[in-house]
């Protein structure tokens, strides 16, 4: 008899939870009678690990499909604004070595390649860096300025954004809506065993003080122990550490000196000697810690690192060391048990990649929900290509970064471009461009993660150069390039003088509120 899908339960809270669950609930209606059941199942011994505090653009999509104001969410996360990531320090470690990320792309990216006419540029006086030859977002960032104004609505915008934000504090936010508006039924429990069914399948879980709670599909969101997906299935856990060497994590919680303090609008990632520090600025204090590989730094070296970077406020900070195991499971959905958030995997922190894998992971598991057992098993197929494609994907991006640093004073960076370290889809990526900037033609799956336009500021931010010697064809063009420089310029011009400070804009959504659409 085929069994139709009518109760999901979702094993685990925090933010992978609670945002599975609210996706769940909100496309399939568990605030009426005939829609489907959501039960989230959470201790109440485990506190939140409560460091990604860095978004996607994406997470506008998400707080939307969920029914969720954006000035709630600001007003009650903490949260601020995100126009990307500035890596300092990753190229050679000077200085004055820095280049952006932006989260808008390249200025006509979708008509012609400008990356061949700046590198083209390059040696004439009064260069600047690609991101912001291209991008008026590394201006808007550089003069601490928001993405948007109080007049523009509610998730429109007038720089693409993505947030910064208080997980523990969002996460108690989700579980509020989810359970107030969204018809999640909550269940505070531990739970004590996994029970299966004739066909391998999980009929149900035991917890402490509730009955067993059955379920047509489990969602395992227990982080990093996997209690559904790795322990009761066994499913391997495949690390990449032989790629991404960063292990260990030590993270603060840093106060402003005053409540006007400046809140930079982008992420913040500082190269080490053995790792980065990222420094994310929130409304009432700044997440700052650093990730390193415990191969290449003690623990003491590395609390002295981050010490360094604090300054004098570092004495009287609590100190958490994070452990980090690189990797991910080798399928994420077994029978009637899907795997979001750590208990899928993780790699490391850079480029804010682990939230953005939970709310596809969430929209995916929601929008293709199987309606019966009989065709679930080709959705985990589908859902399981999909997400080791993507995450194969992230491990070349992040390794991107790190073959592409010059920095000799440790070993760390240099045994980063050892060729045994890298990925031959990334070898082969790298000897294509060679030749050529990356394309869209490059990224050809609907499920890619990172655009063209992101390798692009990457790699040409740290200094790569595509050899168009052989291909002059490609500077043909130069009429559409100098007209895009120089509509650039006049967005950069136009956004430094509208914008207002991150922090003003702040305050005023706080005092007044946005828009609603």
């Amino acid at each position: 008899m085929n069994k139709l899908t009518k109760k999901v339960v979702v094993v685990g809270g925090g933010i992978a939870g609670w945002l599975t669950a609210g996706r769940l609930a909100a496309k399939h209606k568990s605030n009426t009678e005939q829609g489907l059941t959501v039960v989230l199942v959470e201790s109440p011994n485990i506190p939140a690990i409560g460091v990604g505090e860095g978004t996607w653009p994406t997470m506008r999509s998400t707080l939307s499909a969920l029914g969720i104001s954006e000035t709630d969410f600001i007003r009650e996360c903490d949260a601020s604004f995100k126009q990307g990531a500035k890596f300092a320090k990753w190229v050679d470690g000077s200085e004055d070595d820095f280049y952006y990320h932006p989260l808008v792309l390249p200025q006509g990216f979708s008509q012609g390649d400008l990356a061949a006419h700046w590198l083209a540029k390059q040696g004439q006086a009064g260069t600047k860096s690609f991101s912001e030859d291209v991008c008026f977002q590394e201006s808007v960032c550089e003069n601490g300025l928001a993405p948007k104004t109080i007049r523009t609505p509610e998730f429109a915008a007038v720089a693409n954004y993505a947030y910064h934000l208080d997980s523990v504090k969002f996460s108690v936010f989700l579980q509020k809506h989810c359970t107030e508006k969204l018809g999640v039924t909550h269940i505070i429990d531990n739970v004590t065993g996994v029970n299966s069914a004739p066909n391998g399948d999980i009929s149900s879980v035991s917890t402490e003080n509730n009955a067993d709670i059955t379920g047509d599909l489990f969602v395992d969101c227990t982080g990093f122990s996997s209690l559904l997906l790795g322990q009761h299935y066994q499913v391997p856990f495949k690390s990449c550490s032989d790629v991404l060497f960063i292990d260990t994590a030590l993270a603060v919680q840093v106060p402003y000196d005053d409540a006007d303090s400046p809140i930079a609008s982008h992420t913040v990632s500082t190269g080490q000697e053995a790792g980065w520090i990222w420094d994310i600025g929130l409304q009432h204090r700044r997440g700052v810690g650093y990730v390193y590989s415990s191969k290449y730094s003690s623990e003491e070296q590395a609390r002295e690192v981050l010490a360094k970077y604090v300054g004098d406020k570092f004495s009287s900070l609590t100190v958490r060391k994070i452990p980090i195991v690189s990797g991910h499971r080798e399928k994420m959905w077994q029978n009637n048990c899907v795997a979001v958030g750590l208990s899928a995997g993780f790699l490391e922190p850079l480029e804010a990649s682990a939230l953005v894998m939970v709310e596809l992971s969430a929209q995916m598991i929601s929008e293709q929900l199987p309606q019966s057992r009989d065709i679930m098993d080709i959705a985990a197929k589908r859902f399981n290509e999909t997400f080791l494609y993507r995450w194969e994907k992230i491990i070349d991006f992040l390794k991107l970064h790190y073959i592409l640093s010059k920095r000799t004073d440790n070993a760390f960076w240099t045994d980063n471009r050892n060729p045994e370290s890298i990925p031959e889809s990334l070898k082969e990526a790298m000897a294509l461009w060679q030749y050529r900037a990356p394309a869209d033609h490059d990224f050809t799956s609907n499920n890619e993660v990172f655009p063209a336009a992101s390798y692009q500021y990457v790699l040409y931010g740290m200094g790569f150069k595509s050899d168009y010697s052989q291909n002059t064809y490609a500077l043909d063009n130069i009429d559409f390039a100098q007209h895009q420089f120089a509509q650039n310029k006049k967005l950069t011009d136009k956004a430094v003088a509208t914008l207002p400070k991150n922090r003003e804009l702040i305050n005023k959504i706080i005092e007044f509120g946005f828009n609603r659409i």
